[in-house]
């Protein structure tokens, strides 16, 4: 029935029916053409720009890394030249300290050899001194034995001859005493001078060894000021990051 009357039906109007069904679809068709053409464009626009921003992250994370590297290289240069230096401090110091200790060492045995030569003319006074009592008690009894010397001591005096005798032994000991006394204050003033140049060398080496404390304090205050600045650098550089890339551009980062 539906193909008799489908046979009984105007051709036209068939062709007409037909031609708007397939009109209906080759608009359909379009309409689905042109969205997917505005879709894909869309999406190549989407996937260049975060193709873009991708590249752009790339290339700050390059350059980043590059002063990274370069921090890096001038920190540890600037590292060797503090150990230079520090090293060469060290061995000024030593040779201060070396040449300080031998200048006390020759300090005290100078001072040392003063002390046994001023023992060695003390003992020598005293024994002139004993030497030139006992003379003076010789002559004394050889006078007194003396018969006629006994009475020209007994006219003149008792005390005469020997006070003449004692005059003269008193001049000579009194310009040997004199003589030793001013070789005595030398050597006093030459032992004050050397005690002086001790206690100056003994502040010198103190001023040094402040000078080396403070210097070793420096040395290890620059030490940790350059681990801080390069753990700062460190830590700016990895945790300065751009935080706006959107969901796509996550794995290149993680790849870079």
């Amino acid at each position: 029935m539906r193909e008799s009357q489908l046979q009984q039906e105007d051709p036209m109007d068939r062709y007409k029916r037909e031609n708007r069904r397939l009109q209906e679809a080759s608009m359909r068709l379009e309409q689905e053409n042109d969205d997917l053409a505005h879709e894909l464009v869309t999406s190549k626009i989407a996937l260049r720009n975060d193709l873009d921003q991708a590249e752009d992250k790339a290339d700050v994370l390059n350059k980043e890394l590059l002063l990274t590297k370069q921090r890096l290289v001038e920190t540890e240069e600037e590292k060797r030249k503090q150990e230079e230096e520090t090293a060469q401090l060290k061995e000024v110091f030593r040779k201060q300290l070396e040449k300080a200790e031998y200048e006390i060492k020759k300090t005290t045995a100078i001072i040392a050899e003063y002390k046994q030569i001023c023992s060695q003319l003390s003992t020598r006074l005293e024994k002139q001194q004993a030497a030139s009592k006992e003379e003076l008690e010789v002559v004394k009894g050889k006078m007194m034995a003396c018969k006629h010397c006994s009475d020209i001591f007994s006219k003149e005096g008792a005390l005469k001859v020997a006070a003449i005798s004692r005059e003269d032994q008193g001049i000579e000991l009194d310009d040997e005493k004199d003589s030793l006394k001013k070789q005595l204050r030398e050597m006093e003033l030459e032992l004050a001078q050397t005690k002086l140049q001790l206690v100056e060398a003994k502040c010198k080496i103190q001023e040094l060894e402040h000078q080396r404390g403070a210097l070793m304090n420096e040395i290890q205050a620059a030490k940790n000021s350059w681990f801080s600045k390069t753990l700062n650098s460190i830590k700016t550089a990895t945790g300065t990051q751009p935080l706006q890339p959107p969901q796509a551009t996550q794995p290149p980062k993680e790849s870079t």
